[in-house]
Formats: C-alpha cells, sequence, structure tokens
C-alpha cells in the first residue's frame, strides 16, 4: 500500500506541528508514508531517517522552481504524483485544488479537510478532527523528533559541552521583526541566569540582517565568552546541540518548535504570533507580552517581553 499525506503550509513549525497527525496515518496503516512539503518547511534536515516515513516530496512553488504553480503547475505535479501510484492521500487543508490534482493523479481514495472551510481554522484541533473522522484515533498534540545517541555524543565533544553546567539554547532570531525580541531583554536574562547558575548559551538564529544584529550584539556583551553562535550551521548539525540543552528560551521561531520536538522544556516568548504557536506542546512554556491577556498576530509587543518572567520561569523548569 502506497499512501501520500499533503502538509502544504510553509515553514519547519508548522511541519513540526503536523507531524503527530502524519505518523498516526503511518502507524494506523502499519507502514511508513510519503509526504509532500514546501520546501521551506526543511523537512529533510530533520525527517529523513523518521520510520514512519518512506519519502519526502517537494512542493515546488517557490522562487527557485514553481513547476507546480498555476493551473500548468497543477497538470505538472498531478503527473509527477501519478509516477508513485499512491492509493490513498491525506490532504491536510480545504483546497479544491489538491483534491482535482489527487484525482487526475489516478489515487483512489482521498480523504481531506471539509472543503472551502479554511477560515478560522485551528490548527491543532482541525488536524486531530481530521484524524480522529478518518481513522478513528485521539492523538495528543506533541510531536516528538529523535535522534540517535551516536549523533548526540558526538555535538557533545565536538562543542565541550559539560553535564555539570546548564546548557541553555537561545532562539534569538524569527522570520519577521516583529517578533524578534531585543537582545537587551536576552541579555538581562543572561545576566539574572549568570548570577545563580554556571551557565552556557547557545545562540540559534538565521543569516538575514535583523537576525545578525541580535546576534552581534549578544556576542559583543561581557557574556561573549560564555556564547556558542550556531549561525553558520545546518539544522541538522544543530539539533543535536539542542539535544544537550537542559532549557532553551526562544522567540516564536523554528528553534521553539524544534527544541520542544527534542523534549527539551522551552520558553517561548510570543509578542506578535497567536498563542496557539507557543503552547500546543507540553514542553512549551509560553510567555505573552506584560499587560495581554492573550497574543495573536499584530499584539506587536516584543518590547514588552519581561526578562524576570524568564528567569522565574526558567528557575521553576530547573528546580
Amino acid at each position: 500500500m502506497k499512501i501520500l499525506a499533503i502538509q502544504n503550509r510553509m515553514g519547519i513549525g508548522d511541519m513540526v506541528i503536523f507531524l503527530p497527525f502524519i505518523e498516526a496515518i503511518s502507524k494506523k496503516f502499519n507502514f511508513p508514508i510519503s509526504i509532500l512539503v514546501k520546501e521551506n518547511s526543511k523537512a529533510p534536515e530533520y525527517l529523513e531517517k523518521n520510520k514512519y516515513i518512506e519519502k519526502i516530496l517537494i512542493l515546488e512553488r517557490n522562487s527557485n522552481s514553481n513547476s507546480h504553480d498555476g493551473i500548468i503547475g497543477s497538470l505538472n505535479l498531478a503527473h509527477d504524483l501519478k509516477k508513485h501510484k499512491f492509493d490513498k492521500v491525506f490532504i491536510f487543508n480545504s483546497s479544491l485544488r489538491f483534491r482535482i490534482i489527487c484525482k487526475v493523479a489516478g489515487i483512489k481514495e482521498i480523504f481531506q479537510y471539509p472543503l472551502f472551510k479554511k477560515k478560522n481554522q485551528h490548527l491543532v484541533k482541525t488536524a486531530q478532527s481530521f484524524i480522529k473522522k478518518e481513522l478513528d484515533i485521539n492523538i495528543d498534540s506533541k510531536p516528538i523528533i529523535t535522534l540517535e545517541n551516536s549523533v548526540i555524543e558526538s555535538a557533545k565533544k565536538k562543542y565541550n559541552i559539560e553535564e555539570k553546567k546548564i546548557n541553555i539554547l537561545l532562539g534569538i532570531g524569527g522570520s519577521g521583526p516583529t517578533k524578534r525580541i531585543p537582545s537587551s531583554k536576552f541579555l538581562d536574562f543572561m545576566k539574572m541566569s549568570i548570577k545563580e547558575y554556571d551557565c552556557n548559551f547557545f545562540l540559534a538564529t538565521g543569516s538575514n540582517q535583523g537576525e545578525q544584529k541580535i546576534l552581534n550584539e549578544i556576542m559583543n556583551s561581557e557574556f561573549r565568552q560564555k556564547c556558542i553562535p550556531l549561525d553558520k550551521l545546518k539544522i541538522i548539525e544543530i539539533l543535536p546541540v539542542i539535544k544537550n540543552c537542559n532549557i532553551a528560551v526562544c522567540n516564536d521561531s523554528s528553534f521553539s518548535h524544534l527544541s520542544a520536538a527534542l523534549d527539551i522544556p522551552t520558553i517561548v516568548l510570543l509578542s506578535d504570533t497567536p498563542l496557539m504557536y507557543g503552547s500546543y506542546s507540553p514542553n512549551m512554556y509560553p510567555i505573552i507580552p506584560e499587560g495581554a491577556e492573550t497574543v495573536t498576530h499584530d499584539t506587536l509587543g516584543k518590547e514588552r517581553i519581561n526578562p524576570n518572567k524568564i528567569f522565574q520561569i526558567f528557575k521553576k523548569i530547573l528546580n
């Protein structure tokens, strides 16, 4: 039996969030399945050895390749999928386009979210309802990424990670400027942490100018000797470093999702993103702007994230 799951949302975070539901399909039918995902999900870097996933197919709708975009692209995608001779497909969206593509590709059994119901869909609850309806399975929202012990130990030696110290991942990047908490907030938290604990900090961020500015401000601080930047590494190289950390403090970024999925307690700083993105896993401890009852798009609260609150939760987790 050949099964496909289509998860066409952007980014690493959404891919991680959908992982338990994709794995549930594989477990139900006792076969590894294929997934169709966007390139910016970077799925091959952290799912290549996932035993529930047979193949990772890339939806080519980006600046480098648009062979799956538009009407012609839809026909190209149907042609590409037809080669794999899938028996079933599970579509994690309400798009009529993908349903037609799968029919043209000759896939006999198509399971999909209700058509034309995209508005106000809850990311996790909709997926849970979908799997419950189609497979009669209740799925908890706790993605897990596993690594081989040898890879974890290798990273520990390479970066001289000592178990007697408190090793902290700082996910200081973010996909947009409103998600990036100012360096001053991280520096205040670092000052409080170093005063009470013997800490090392691993700084995870992207390469764009805004993220690099925050990285440089931290690396030029009085704490630079305790900081190890990870911005030159690929995700597959960063994962075992994260796994060696005791705790993570991250903006709403790919690293908050990855660290929580690696079973690391993760404090998520939410300044401009719906609360769900920092609370769907039991490994997540969300912090929202001071004075806010919740957080959504356009909250614009990065200046109101309280370092004292970060440190309080940090201590509570450690103790």
